[in-house]
């Protein structure tokens, strides 16, 4: 394993507090598409920025939309955010369609969040002080001293009776009822 990830930013997962309660607010802030005006991998941005650029600024009136020609540069789009992130993507040799795809997954991000090493797969600001959630929290301390495997305490809880477990049972209340009955017969009997 590689030590590559140390060198990433670290943090916690996070989203921007309370969007999409009372309305959603689109995160991406500002994008730039670079690109140059002849050279081949820059031929799909081209066709994207004749062919969807304007119906994309229509649809998307919160996020500025800046066209950067660079002569002789691969072609790029960065995406900034709200939190002051900045995403960069190299579209070399990409379709038109490929770099709408990418443009609809900046939109709909809050950062750069992918290249983030995660501290904890979970955090909150109010910790518990009873500690974690663990399957083993409410049982009862006689399961520490079955032995193992037990056939009863692999079956869960909440399963109700079967059809075939109902039908056995109520034979065996009807034995057990024709024995007493049989029982008492056999004292009185007895008794006479």
């Amino acid at each position: 394993m590689s030590n590559s990830h140390l060198f990433l930013k670290s943090g916690f997962p996070r989203a921007p507090l309370q969007n999409g309660l009372g309305r959603y607010v689109c995160q991406l802030q500002r994008i730039t598409l670079k690109f140059c005006k002849n050279n081949g991998s820059s031929r799909g941005m081209r066709d994207f920025i004749e062919n969807h650029l304007v119906d994309f600024a229509k649809e998307n009136p919160g996020i500025v939309v800046y066209v950067k020609p660079r002569r002789h540069r691969t072609p790029v789009l960065v995406g900034e955010y709200l939190n002051g992130d900045r995403e960069w993507l190299s579209c070399r040799n990409s379709t038109q369609d490929e770099i709408s795809k990418w443009i609809d997954l900046l939109k709909t991000q809050n950062g750069s969040s992918s290249s983030m090493r995660l501290r904890k797969m979970w955090h909150t600001d109010v910790p518990s002080i009873q500690g974690p959630w663990t399957p083993f929290l409410l049982r009862s301390p006689d399961a520490n001293n079955q032995t193992l495997p037990n056939k009863e305490a692999s079956q869960p809880f909440d399963i109700p009776q079967t059809a075939t477990e109902k039908l056995i049972e109520l034979f065996k209340q009807q034995k057990l009822e024709e024995g007493k009955a049989g029982d008492e017969i056999l004292e009185q009997k007895r008794a006479e």
